[in-house]
């Protein structure tokens, strides 16, 4: 089974951007979590960032046929994208959002998530861990 890992904008400079509020992980390290997870579950990782919206979705409409689930941290777009919860409204299989921080303690701006309102499950607030979390719940739901 195929997994399809999304990150969104800023996710390139994790480390150096905020360490305060994000703790000093990188995109790599990141990656390194998630593969090490999905090979506990036998889950193949496509793992991609990008820092622009409409990548985003075309990558999205790509796991119609190419994956069986989805992990996606949408970073600022979960506040600002209908795109996104579009994309993965389209979906027929799990998707689990995920974000470092737990936005609900942020910004009031950060309350509001188009993605979350599509998704599966969300998990916020866990660090790098969260990532990790995701994945098994992926796997969890794959094997139910």
């Amino acid at each position: 089974m195929r997994i399809l890992v999304l990150n969104g904008p800023n996710l390139d400079i994790l480390g150096r951007r905020d360490p305060a509020q994000y703790g000093t992980v990188t995109l790599a390290d990141l990656e390194g979590i998630v593969r090490a997870e999905a090979a506990e579950h036998g889950l193949d990782v496509d793992f991609r960032q990008t820092n622009h919206e409409g990548e985003l979705v075309t990558w999205l409409h790509e796991a119609l046929d190419d994956h069986d689930a989805v992990v996606v941290n949408p970073a600022a777009y979960a506040h600002t994208s209908v795109a996104l919860h579009d994309a993965v409204e389209a979906l027929t299989v799990p998707v689990v959002e995920v974000h470092l921080s737990n936005t609900w303690k942020r910004e009031p701006f950060r309350h509001v998530d188009h993605v979350a309102t599509a998704s599966t499950a969300v998990i916020a607030g866990a660090g790098a861990d969260g990532y990790r979390l995701a994945v098994a719940h992926v796997a969890a739901l794959l094997r139910a």
